[in-house]
């Protein structure tokens, strides 16, 4: 199935929950809530028949019926729902390695390419110091407005950061962009990483 994999031992261990349920023909839904943002979190729930969306896209598999949600499937590409048994009996766990990502290109809008450059280089690095940083608003002459957050409120080393790290990558690859200004207040410093 293109998209989303369903390994063998998920499939088993979802069959089975689906045997006990009391519904003829319940199968499962795959979707993720805010795709593409930082927040996107990667769901499966029952679906009884009738609660699909006629959008969604169904998957026959030989022991259930999977059916994906239509907005959350680019998102799934390359996700995988596998069972893994342990001691105490075992997990089910999806990997979305995209469910992040932003399905940005050069003709999106100013502001998602700049959340994605953010989302996918600028804050991974920033993530090591517990800090994270996110788009205000661009104004006049191409100025990105950022605020930092966590290790990087009040961290002495965030002007670095920002002219050395962030602003010269922005400009690099979003050509609009001529610079960066930080709004946020470092006075603040419970969580400063320096």
């Amino acid at each position: 199935m293109a998209g989303i994999h369903l390994t063998k031992a998920a499939e088993e261990y979802l069959a089975e929950l689906l045997a006990k349920q009391d519904t003829p023909g319940i199968g499962i839904r795959v979707f993720i809530t805010q795709p593409g943002t930082p927040y996107a979190e990667t769901c499966i729930a029952y679906c009884k028949p009738g609660e699909e969306k006629p959008e969604d896209r169904t998957i026959e598999l030989e022991s259930l019926k999977v059916w994906i949600d239509a907005v959350s499937e680019p998102f799934l590409e390359d996700a995988v729902v596998d069972f893994a048994t342990d001691r105490m009996g075992g997990q089910l766990t999806i990997k979305a390695p995209n469910a992040k990502v932003p399905m940005v290109n050069d003709d999106s809008p100013l502001n998602e390419r700049i959340n994605y450059l953010l989302q996918t280089e600028i804050n991974p690095g920033l993530a090591s110091h517990g800090g994270e940083v996110k788009l205000i608003d661009v104004v006049e002459d191409g100025v990105a407005v950022l605020q930092f957050g966590g290790g990087c409120q009040g961290c002495g080393m965030v002007d670095v950061t920002l002219k050395e790290g962030i602003e010269k990558t922005m400009i690099a690859r979003i050509p609009e962009i001529t610079g960066v200004r930080d709004v946020t207040d470092h006075t603040v410093k419970e969580n400063a990483f320096y």
